[in-house]
């Protein structure tokens, strides 16, 4: 299958996405940004403070003259402090808010992805995304988005009062503005398109140990070792290469900020200097001029080095919300090849499917199956038999034709997935609101209730990762009691037994009739021993149903099925030790 990562937003869907989540808490954006505006407009008294203090000492005034400027300057202190505190609790209540409703649509989202788009895309993409992109736009909601919002507010409001005092002082200053808005441009025009490559590779760095580690047993069986281990250090040169260009994109950045600052403040210096000597302004309204350009160091310096986590965190944040519009772009309703009806019977009609363009695994099938039927697939491995269980179950969309189904369709297939927490909460995914008797009924009609109830704590008993170990047959099991309380109309089982062995294999079969019981039912039969208790037989080879009937006539025909057949039962003794007859 060939790989295809999620799409990444585009600039103008990342901004609509973070409207959409910010729009609900305009009132806590308002009063937050409002607090820090005033905090910083008192803040700016400061530097006037030490201006007339500045004034006063050069005047040679009196030491109880300092008196009350010093108490200002105690006070407005005080104030700032508390207002900014206010403002920036405000601002992190937003960003928090914010964030936690864009990552609940986009865990929303992901858990909608059709399962072909998300294997096409490769687990490494799709776990990049949810931990690494997650990660880094909550960390720049907690500490960049206060930090930039204070520092802009600083910015502008030092600026207008740098006005305040002289034009020629603000003139000054502006000096620097081109250098920094040049350096601004040249960083945005270079990080952008680095942090999106440093982005994918981390991706592809993470797919690839993925497929290593998960297929460590078949690398070392067919003594790939070296090959696997030159492909994951290949993906981690390229995500390490792309880590220096930023740390080197960085350090340039920094040097032509520091060019910056020194002209500016030369420039303001120089302006104090031909103001205070023709009289047009104090020895202390100069200082006052140098301190507010000297603050604007920082507030600067934070604006334009957060451009590196706001970059970092946009293509982070694109990709997050381009996994939200690949679900937002879906329609809403059934695709017009998968259709719901009445009843709880299900119509195929020339159905065809292919995961690679050109290359189709299933050709104008036609199957129809009555309400309550049980109806087993069987044929060689790659015959299409799982693909036409898929499309059924509604996990794939098929090339052509058409899937009518009840509203009401679930799917159990080989592999099962054991949620980590307690066994009662892993069954209660298929019916929150089931009580505990129920959940008890559920595993009794699977025959699981006896070895559940053995467990440290019951149904409290800890399951999957770091919990209670569970073996292939009762994970079966669970998945199987997991149906039962879905109530499905349709059950869907791909080779659900085939994790038993040999020894727990009649269990499950047992388990597997019990579930299915009173449903429409497809079996990808394992064993030809769930063919031969199915009310219908459908033999596929090379993507087409080649024979249908119940066991005993296609035995009796002697086709395809009961060449199968044979080949099962030859060499199976039967109860009594000898070979059956064919």
């Amino acid at each position: 299958m060939t790989r295809e990562l999620l799409p990444t937003a585009t600039p103008a869907r990342t901004r609509a996405a973070v409207l959409q989540a910010v729009r609900p808490h305009r009132r806590t954006a308002v009063a937050g940004f409002g607090l820090l505006i005033v905090a910083t407009s008192v803040g700016l008294l400061i530097q006037p403070l030490l201006g007339h203090i500045v004034d006063l000492v050069a005047g040679r005034e009196q030491a109880a003259a300092l008196a009350v400027p010093a108490a200002l300057l105690v006070l407005v202190g005080l104030v700032q402090g508390a207002l900014t505190a206010w403002g920036l609790t405000l601002v992190a209540r937003l960003g928090e808010t914010a964030l936690a409703d864009l990552r609940e649509r986009f865990v929303e989202r992901v858990l909608a992805l059709p399962l072909d788009r998300a294997e096409r895309a490769g687990s490494g993409d799709l776990t990049s995304r949810v931990t690494g992109d997650v990660a880094r736009v909550a960390e720049a909601v907690r500490s960049a988005l206060p930090a930039l919002a204070r520092s802009l507010l600083s910015i502008v409001l030092t600026l207008g009062a740098l006005a305040l005092l002289d034009w020629r002082f603000l003139a000054a200053a502006l000096l620097a503005v081109p250098v920094q808005v040049h350096t601004a441009r040249w960083y945005v025009r270079n990080a952008v398109p680095l942090y999106a490559a440093q982005r994918v590779a981390t991706g592809e760095q993470q797919q690839q140990l993925l497929d290593t580690i998960a297929g460590a047993s078949t690398v070392r069986a067919f003594r790939a070792e070296s090959e696997h281990l030159e492909r994951v250090a290949g993906r981690s040169r390229a995500a390490v290469e792309l880590t220096m260009r930023g740390v080197r994109l960085m350090l340039r950045f920094y040097s032509r900020l520091h060019v910056a600052e020194y002209a500016g403040l030369a420039a303001v210096l120089a302006v104090g200097v031909l103001l205070v000597r023709d009289g047009s302004a104090t020895i202390g309204t100069a200082t006052a001029a140098a301190l507010y350009f000297h603050n604007l160091f920082g507030p600067i310096n934070t604006a334009l080095a957060l451009l590196d986590d706001a970059q970092a965190a946009t293509a982070s944040l694109a990709r997050v919300v381009g996994v939200v519009g690949v679900a937002d772009a879906a329609p809403a309703d059934p695709a017009p090849a998968i259709r719901q009806q009445e009843g709880g019977g299900v119509s195929v009609r020339g159905l065809a499917h292919a995961y690679e363009p050109g290359d189709p695994v299933l050709h104008g099938v036609d199957l129809d199956i009555r309400p309550g039927e049980r109806v087993a697939l069987v044929g060689a491995s790659g015959a299409g038999k799982t693909t036409l269980a898929k499309l059924v179950a509604g996990v794939h969309e098929p090339t052509a034709g058409t899937v009518e189904t009840p509203s009401g369709v679930a799917m159990v297939t080989q592999e099962v997935h054991v949620f980590a927490g307690p066994l009662a909460d892993d069954l209660r995914l298929a019916r929150p609101d089931a009580t505990d008797d129920e959940l008890r009924a559920a595993l009794a009609t699977v025959d699981a209730l006896a070895w559940a109830e053995e467990l440290p704590d019951g149904l409290a008993t800890v399951v999957g990762e770091g919990g209670h170990r569970l073996t292939g047959a009762q994970r079966q099991q669970l998945a199987l009691a997991r149906l039962v309380l879905a109530d499905p109309a349709v059950a869907v089982l791909d080779e659900a037994t085939a994790e038993a062995g040999s020894v727990g294999a009649r269990l499950l079969e047992r388990a597997v009739e019990r579930a299915v019981d009173g449903r429409t039912a497809l079996i990808v039969a394992h064993r030809l021993t769930q063919a031969a208790a199915a009310d219908s037989v459908v033999v596929m080879e090379d993507g087409r149903v080649v024979e249908r009937g119940s066991h005993a006539d296609l035995r009796a025909a002697g086709g395809r099925y009961a060449a199968h057949w044979s080949a099962w039962t030859d060499h199976r003794p039967t109860p009594d030790g000898r070979l059956p007859n064919r």
